[in-house]
């Protein structure tokens, strides 16, 4: 198949639009997705579902999914599908969800894209997939950069989007942390992980008949980058 331009989609019409739409951040550890997704939300007035949050929430809370998944997450390994897949239809099923929602790290494998595929299915969702394209050297810069405030879990990057006051929360006056897995070791074994396990839902999506974008994540701040999004997913409302 021939590459996707960016802002160019595939396959519209296979799936025209059934109901409200699920949008898939799709990249790299480190290209945006998070941050997209937080500006998505002011645009697209929906919830913004993280797997890697809940999943920290959960080891946070110390409870049984948090325990079966510390171990793993701190060594930069992907959590089981089965695990991942029934947090997510759990969270879907949520009243905040009924319009739409915007899901930033799942699927990651393609156990997880297809059972993401009949989750949508079910409930008449049509999903619009974003793939953030950026260099893998600037993820390693990204992520080796990035802070988290523990308390309301804003995150910061010393070099793109410093904290106004030195190692603080500028919403909580917080110290900011690194995460355990945003270690350059375990990056750089998240990276592998992604090449090996996640890059194949590239052409699954491709092939699938989803509308299909492909965003230079890389050039441009983060809220011009999300107007373009939105603009994007505008077409396909």
């Amino acid at each position: 198949m021939a590459a996707t331009r960016e802002g160019e989609a595939t396959g519209q019409a296979s799936h025209p639009k059934a109901g409200p739409s699920a949008i898939i951040l799709f990249g790299p550890p480190g290209s945006g997705k998070g941050t997209q997704a937080k500006l998505l939300q002011e645009c697209l007035h929906v919830p913004h579902i993280s797997t890697g949050d809940m999943l920290r929430q959960d080891i946070h809370a110390g409870d049984d999914i948090g325990r079966e998944v510390e171990g793993v997450m701190q060594a930069g390994l992907l959590v089981p599908d089965a695990v991942v897949n029934r947090l997510v239809e759990k969270r879907i099923q949520n009243a905040d969800a009924s319009g739409g929602f915007i899901l930033d790290g799942y699927p990651r494998t393609l156990q997880q894209a297809r059972a993401l595929s009949k989750m949508l299915e079910a409930r008449g969702t049509t999903p619009v997939v974003i793939h953030l394209k950026v260099d893998y050297n600037e993820v390693i810069s990204r992520l080796s950069g990035r802070r988290q405030c523990p308390k309301c879990g804003t995150l910061y990057n010393l070099s793109t989007n410093p904290p106004k006051v030195d190692s603080l929360c500028d919403l909580d006056g917080t110290v900011l942390v690194t995460r355990p897995d945003d270690s350059e070791e375990v990056v750089r074994h998240r990276l592998e992980e992604y090449e090996s396990q996640t890059r194949p839902l590239l052409e699954f999506f491709k092939n699938s008949g989803y509308p299909y974008y492909e965003v230079n994540g890389s050039e441009d701040p983060p809220r011009t980058i999300a107007q373009r999004i939105c603009s994007l997913i505008a077409t396909k409302q």
